[in-house]
């Protein structure tokens, strides 16, 4: 029974149908981010065990076909098996056992890349530095004790755990947060221009003076989500108040509590690192004539206290700065500020896995070829 599992988990007939279901799932993603967005069809097609559907007002689902993770995982197993099938005679199998063994590190490099990977950006004005990356979907609510004058404390509460909408403990603080109501995507407008009789969502902060509305979320990549939420601090002795928290609010509210002081703050989530990057100059050429770009790069320097390390770097299109762990590139600017450059920051541990895959398949597939090739010549000399 054993043998039999074994032979049709290694056997090429589950390669087929793996290499087929991968096909289709990458079709219906991509039709799937007209409607869903990238990051929204990523999640649902590629980033799951099986893709779910529920009925319109249901709040079940039902799998209705194999995930990305499940498809991937079902060929891992199909490679590994087939790998350690082919160990068991190794004279004229070095070129398939390298190529099962790239293909085998290729879907391996790629899940270690899916959860391992982290993709940020950096916003820098001529002469500003920051030691920290955003995130470009996703947000976090920020509470920084700013008691002490010579250090910040940072508490972060993670946006999936405000759209759960329940009370979040945190500790080291004097207070808990009860999350009232959330809004994936919102717009927010000024009450005595909203013409409104409805009462005010909050109670302290801007919560008076705005007026929130749910919006309908976007999905083109060239947009964001304004996620808000309404939140309550709560004590051993009653609540604070009610706080409309948004990404759109970008200065902080503050509050007090047991000669302790506290800002809220909606925010894109940062990625804090241990060195600082500035930015010394932008520089954005276009075609004569046109509103083409034709090269545009950032020469930022480089600080990193802890190493003792101060330098100069040209960052243009594909010019990378590679510096802990992170890759740098040239990716954008903003048309209405000439001084203001963006860095896409990238972590990924396992960027080398594709290169060594590739080459082991490289080598693989050429001593298979010519191996047979020897072969084939030497059995026509006799004839």
């Amino acid at each position: 029974m054993i043998a039999r599992i074994l032979r049709f988990a290694g056997s090429l007939k589950l390669t087929v149908v793996c290499l087929v279901l991968a096909a289709v799932l990458v079709f219906l993603g991509t039709i799937a981010q007209v409607h869903e967005g990238l990051y929204g069809a990523q999640a649902r097609y590629f980033r799951s065990i099986f893709v779910y559907w529920s009925p319109p007002g249901a709040d079940w689902r039902i799998p209705v076909f194999p995930g990305g993770y499940l498809i991937g995982a079902v060929m891992l197993i199909n490679l590994v098996t087939s790998f350690a099938d082919r160990l068991r005679v190794v004279r004229g199998r070095v070129g398939l056992l390298l190529t099962h063994l790239g293909l085998i590190l290729l879907v391996l490099g790629q899940f270690a890349t899916d959860l391992l990977s982290v993709v940020g950006h950096m916003r820098l004005t001529e002469g500003e530095g920051r030691n920290y990356s955003e995130s470009s979907s996703e947000t976090e609510l920020a509470i920084i004790e700013t008691t002490r004058a010579d250090v910040d404390t940072v508490h972060v509460i993670p946006e999936k755990h405000l759209a759960k909408q329940q009370e979040i403990p945190i500790e080291g603080l004097p207070f808990r947060v009860r999350v009232n109501r959330y809004y994936r995507n919102s717009a927010l407008a000024d009450r005595r221009g909203a013409m409104t009789n409805e009462p005010a969502a909050a109670t302290q902060g801007f919560g008076p003076s705005v007026v929130i509305k749910p919006a309908p979320p976007v999905v083109k990549m060239d947009q964001r989500n304004l996620p808000a939420a309404v939140i309550e601090l709560l004590t051993s002795k009653g609540s604070l108040g009610t706080w409309i928290v948004a990404l759109v609010i970008d200065q902080p509210q503050q509050v007090a509590l047991e000669g302790r002081t506290f800002t809220l703050q909606l925010r894109p989530t940062r990625y804090y690192k241990a060195h600082t990057i500035t930015l010394l100059k932008f520089t954005h050429e276009k075609y004569p004539g046109t509103e083409i770009p034709k090269n545009f790069s950032s020469r930022v320097r480089v600080q990193n206290p802890e190493k003792g390390e101060e330098r100069e770097v040209l960052i243009y299109m594909n010019n990378p700065l590679r510096y802990g762990g992170e890759t740098y590139y040239q990716s954008g600017y903003d048309e209405r500020d000439p001084r203001v450059s963006i860095l896409q920051v990238v972590r990924n541990p396992s960027w080398l896995t594709p290169y060594f895959s590739c080459l082991l398949v490289g080598v693989g597939l050429s001593l298979q070829f010519l191996s047979h090739l020897v072969e084939f010549v030497r059995k026509r000399r006799p004839a």
